[in-house]
């Protein structure tokens, strides 16, 4: 089994750019880890607020989880005469995450309302304008379409039993939604990926931070899928490729996609929506009380970066360099709604936190 589409859809660049031996897809690879927006997903959060405990998954652990499970499927389907590329589906999972809030899903949701609401502000679509905008100052990263087309369709919150490719290849600056399918098995692989390496990772991450026990997993969960991060990814790596290889589609048996939903069911019970998770009042303040500061200034003040520069707050400072840097990017009549989400999008929570403390809090009388 192979793509639909031919091969040169996948490799095609928005600018030219002539390949060399590492091949398009390791470029791109390389490319997003050395990509600003990689480097802060260190310090953002998965699913736990600002986490001190370094043994908590964070965005940058979790991104590297889904690629080398993305890679191991592919890698066992072509053993079994599939044709996918599995150096392709590692990029789209290094880079499907790039465009996440601060604060997770919490931030996300933050953001949107702070846009109007109705999927204003969602990170799939995010992460694709970063890559393809926001990256490199205004200049974007120049990804192959076949990546592009796997980061704005990853969609990691619709749980599907089968999935292939959309009927014809998406126009990537029209979509709008999490409806749209990716053009490719490769992206359709790394739907699944994510969904498999944050569901058995945020079990050990909710035992760790004291939301759930071990004994609290349902029994029939542990048998079937297994009681720990590893063992869940294993059970289901191996159940989808035995699933797929004799299929024109990827998927999951029927006993694993019903496990698969039970635990999904328990997390958000027990972790995601749990009485314990607490955090979302502050990161709603923080991140309001962010926007609101920025949006005052820049409104007061004349718009250009001298206006900030000597600012004794550095978020002011920060804010102002990032206009001046960006200057070739935003037209004259880009709404400031929008500069302000690709700023705070991009912070991390320890910045984000810290911004809220030069706002809020007096600086000391030296």
């Amino acid at each position: 089994m192979k793509n639909p589409f031919p091969e040169s859809l996948y490799l095609k660049r928005s600018r030219k750019k002539e390949e060399d031996l590492r091949g398009a897809y390791f470029r791109d690879q390389t490319a997003i880890i050395h990509s600003t927006a990689f480097r802060r997903m260190k310090h953002k959060t998965q699913v736990f607020f600002a986490p001190e405990n370094d043994h908590i998954c964070t965005r940058i652990e979790h991104v590297m989880h889904v690629a080398t499970i993305a890679k191991s499927i592919c890698k066992g389907l072509n053993h079994y005469g599939w044709d996918l590329n599995a150096e392709m589906a590692f990029a789209i999972g290094l880079g499907h995450d790039l465009g996440h809030a601060p604060f997770g899903h919490d931030g996300e949701a933050i953001l949107n309302k702070r846009l109007g609401g109705n999927l204003a502000f969602i990170h799939e679509i995010n992460s694709y304008r970063v890559v393809e905008y926001l990256s490199n100052h205004g200049k974007g990263l120049n990804l192959t379409y076949g990546v592009k087309d796997g980061i704005i369709c990853h969609n990691g919150e619709k749980y599907e039993q089968f999935l292939k490719p959309a009927e014809k290849p998406n126009i990537l600056e029209e979509i709008k939604n999490r409806q749209v399918k990716p053009s490719s098995f490769e992206g359709c692989i790394v739907r699944y990926s994510d969904k498999i390496a944050y569901l058995g990772r945020d079990i050990e991450d909710g035992i760790t931070a004291g939301f759930i026990t071990q004994e609290d997993i349902p029994d029939n969960i542990k048998k079937i899928l297994g009681e720990n991060n590893s063992q869940i990814i294993d059970t289901l790596v191996n159940d989808m490729i035995h699933v797929s290889k004799n299929r024109n589609e990827i998927g999951l048996s029927d006993e694993k996609y019903k496990m698969i939903m039970e635990l999904r069911n328990f997390n958000y019970k027990n972790i995601y929506l749990s009485d314990k998770n607490m955090a979302f009042p502050y990161t709603e303040n923080i991140l309001n009380t962010i926007f609101d500061y920025l949006l005052y200034n820049y409104q007061k003040k004349v718009k250009n970066y001298d206006s900030y520069k000597n600012s004794k707050n550095r978020v002011l400072r920060h804010f102002g360099r990032y206009i001046f840097e960006m200057r070739n990017f935003y037209k004259q009549d880009e709404k400031i709604e929008i500069i302000l989400t690709d700023f705070i999008s991009g912070m991390t929570d320890l910045y984000a936190i810290d911004a809220m403390k030069q706002i809020s809090i007096p600086r000391p009388v030296i």
